[in-house]
């Protein structure tokens, strides 16, 4: 009776293994489908409310026109060029900034720190992360704007530059974060290797590690750049929100800026106008990340 018997109690077990792994392969799929149809949903609402605007303004006038006033009665303008120009500079601006110094603090923190800086420095770069948009812009109000009027001996500090640093702080959780997890992955054999063929432990570093997590060195870029594109309550705090072409030392207005200072009060052809610009930002961070794809897959294949 025993032998029988354990024969069934094994049986039921693989059965409820079975059924457990069937149900919990229909959670993950479920949830997949619902982050699928949550994006699908977002793309056609913003298709939706943002093409009316476009056809009625016209695309040309739209995306290359440069003078924005939504409000005039008389002569309303919709030309958004400033806003994308402002946020392509103010994004590779902080990029170029935040991306070398959060790769190398990455790197330290993997390769050269000690055990108890790096117990200090991932605490504090975990806090940046967790720091609201708003605290960043006020700080930037109440220092980094008096210091950059009195730098440059300017009227006003609200500008571009302004806008870029504070960015570029914004961007560094993300980018020290995934690029040491990254760094850390890359197996030890690879820099034993390297070593053990004579080369020093800096060239093991950026020779064989670095290149070894290029891919999420790469995802660590691609999330600083759809941080900075879509940062909207720092930017309007230190920038100044007014709509004129990109300067450096002049204010400026983002494409989220632009969205957020007057969506409250919109109506009409001014409301559809910003969903549109919501529709243009939508497609640039859609445009990033088809080209860490393909970047990602060509490195792939070779």
């Amino acid at each position: 009776m025993s032998g029988p018997s354990a024969v069934l109690t094994g049986t039921k077990r693989r059965a409820a293994k079975n059924a457990l792994e069937r149900a919990m392969r229909l959670l993950f799929s479920i949830c997949g489908f619902i982050a699928i149809a949550f994006v699908l949903l977002i793309t056609v609402y913003l298709i939706i409310s943002g093409l009316p605007a476009i056809r009625e303004v016209g695309l040309t006038d739209f995306l290359f026109g440069t003078r924005w006033a939504s409000t005039d009665k008389t002569d309303p303008a919709y030309g958004i060029l400033p806003f994308i120009l402002t946020s392509i500079y103010g994004t590779a601006g902080a990029i170029l900034i935040g991306v070398p110094i959060g790769f190398l603090t990455a790197v330290f923190l993997s390769k050269v720190a000690p055990p108890r800086v790096a117990a200090v420095i991932r605490p504090a770069v975990d806090l940046l992360a967790g720091i609201p948009s708003v605290v960043y812009g006020l700080v930037g109000m109440m220092v980094l704007l008096p210091a950059i009027r009195k730098t440059f001996d300017i009227a006003a500090g609200d500008s571009l530059l302004a806008a870029i640093i504070v960015l570029a702080v914004m961007i560094l959780p993300s980018i020290i974060s995934v690029s040491e997890t990254a760094l850390n992955a890359v197996p030890r054999e690879y820099e034993e290797a390297s070593l053990a063929l004579g080369a020093t432990k800096e060239e093991t570093w950026f020779r064989v590690s670095v290149p070894a997590a290029r891919s999420g060195i790469a995802a660590a870029v691609v999330l600083g750049v759809g941080r900075a594109l879509g940062e909207a309550m720092a930017v309007i705090m230190v920038s100044g929100n007014a709509p004129n072409m990109p300067s450096l030392f002049e204010s400026v207005r983002f494409l989220t800026t632009a969205v957020a200072s007057e969506m409250s009060y919109s109506s009409g052809l001014q409301r559809q106008a910003l969903f549109s610009i919501a529709l243009v930002l939508y497609l640039f961070i859609l445009l990033i990340n088809a080209a860490l794809n393909y970047f990602l897959k060509r490195n792939a294949l070779g």
